[in-house]
């Protein structure tokens, strides 16, 4: 095989969005895999629509996903005289002809057909027109017979030409349309395959007919299967998707996300769905993408994204989490932090759940759960056994983690309960949860002094006078759970 030469093709019109990223991904895999390259190319020909802050955008999105392309990025707003330059060719070798009918005449004729129940067609009026100075577009000639296209995916794909229409090519601005364009592009862009959503499919069969005008050999064409939302339907907005930059902002890792979108549609054989970029790029072939659409399951994204959280090492998370954190807290020292981080990681599916699941470990609570309140801090005995702790942490020669279990075990027999209804009330004391990771692992990382003041705390709240049950507390708390 030539080197393979792929390219991705987004409109400045809006966002990266998840299908769009799927495309690229499976391009760039294609090129990795083979030593090809990957192209970018702009479609900004809709200059009403287009927008350069969203071209930005799109290539951060890119950038972010680590699909970074090989060449400098094509624009199509920069080639317009060549787009010109080959239409006037093929109105020269009478494939395409100047149309002068008006936008109300067409509609006006569509209306009639309807009415009559025929099917509408552009009905060539302006085929043997004589040329004129008034506004008009130029159409492609559709000739008789079959034109097909053997798709890596889906195979031999056919379609009568008389159910194509005489497609404009050229607008009356001089702009051209999609499927012109994309075929002069991608032919000196020497693209050698054009991996898209089957949605093009019915733009593919007038693209063939462009190619063999302009007598070029098309590229090879592979058409994706659609991604669906969980109901099954083409998936939209409704379904929660979001632009992709909106994936990292959520907390979502490119890595995790790229893996996801990998299977979304393609499988690498066996049961494994944690795969390395590397193991992608060695696996990934046509041969392998489904014909059949893929779902959208935002719960197993954020599964698979917990997952690559836990295999990351402490340091290196550090540094995703910290924009996530930077801007609640004066307290990110990095070698504090990389005690809190152990103790939160196993429990995230988020980047944004380790402020969400250990807030504590950077502000006294401002509340305490309302379930627990009442389970245990409106025990008669809560503020004895806190008072009681608190003198023992007081006491202790050294603050660490195993002279801190010892104290709250021996407390607890001593005082003839359970470990476990001290542990849920001292938890509730430090941290205003009723859940959370280790308490021992808690106590240690807050500190002594922090330990003391947030048992004060406590203590004041359960014999201070204060209602246990109109309390408008632990709202909040149950704001911050974490995502799934």
């Amino acid at each position: 095989m030539d080197e393979p030469r792929l390219r991705i093709a987004p409109s400045p019109t809006g966002f990266l969005h998840v299908g769009t990223a799927r495309t690229a991904l499976y391009n760039w895999l294609f090129v990795r895999g083979r030593r090809g390259k990957f192209l970018l190319r702009i479609e900004d020909t809709d200059v009403q629509r287009s927008d350069e802050k969203m071209t930005a955008i799109i290539m951060e999105g890119l950038k972010w996903l680590g699909l970074g392309w090989d060449e400098e990025p094509v624009f199509q707003s920069k080639r317009l005289a060549l787009y010109r330059k080959y239409a006037e060719e093929l109105v020269n070798n009478r494939v395409c002809y100047y149309c002068y009918c008006t936008k109300e005449d067409l509609e006006r004729r569509r209306k009639l057909a309807i009415k009559e129940g025929k099917t509408w067609k552009y009905d060539r009026k302006c085929l043997n027109a004589p040329e004129s100075n008034q506004p008009r577009v130029i159409r492609f000639f559709i000739p008789e017979g079959e034109v097909s296209f053997y798709d890596e995916i889906h195979g031999l794909l056919k379609r009568d030409a008389k159910d194509i229409d005489d497609f404009i090519i050229m607008r009356a601005d001089g702009i051209p349309t999609y499927n012109f364009a994309c075929c002069i592009d991608d032919h000196h862009m020497s693209m050698t395959h054009v991996i898209r959503g089957e949605d093009h499919i019915s733009n593919t069969h007038k693209q063939i007919l462009i190619y063999r005008a302009l007598g070029w050999d098309p590229p090879k064409f592979a058409h994706l299967p659609l991604i669906l939302g969980p109901d099954k339907s083409k998936l939209s907005k409704r379904h929660g998707v979001a632009p992709i930059l909106e994936y990292r902002d959520k907390g979502i890792l490119p890595d995790a996300l790229v893996n996801f979108i990998a299977l979304l549609g393609w499988s690498p054989g066996g049961d494994r769905e944690i795969l390395s970029r590397d193991e992608l790029i060695r696996l990934f072939s046509l041969d392998r993408i489904s014909k059949s659409g893929a779902v959208f399951d935002m719960n197993k994204l954020e599964w698979m994204n917990g997952e690559y959280i836990r295999r990351m090492d402490d340091e290196r998370l550090y540094h995703k989490i910290l924009p996530f954190i930077d801007k609640k807290t004066t307290s990110t020292e990095k070698s504090y932090l990389l005690r809190v981080i152990p103790l939160l990681k196993d429990r995230m599916r988020l980047l944004t759940d380790f402020w969400a699941l250990g807030y504590y470990f950077f502000e006294q609570p401002k509340d305490y759960d309302r379930e627990g309140i009442e389970k245990h801090f409106s025990d008669p005995d809560a503020s004895k056994r806190l008072s009681l702790l608190k003198e023992r942490f007081s006491k202790l020669k050294k603050f660490d983690l195993e002279n801190i279990e010892l104290s709250v075990r021996s407390l607890a027999k001593e005082l003839n309960i359970a470990a476990g209804k001290l542990i849920h009330t001292i938890r509730l004391a430090l941290t205003g949860k009723t859940v959370g990771p280790s308490l021992f692992h808690i106590v240690e990382v807050l500190g002594r002094k922090e330990v003391i003041s947030r048992l004060d705390k406590a203590i004041e709240f359960v014999t201070g006078g204060k209602s246990l049950t109109n309390m408008a507390l632990c709202d909040k708390v149950v704001e911050n759970k974490p995502s799934g």
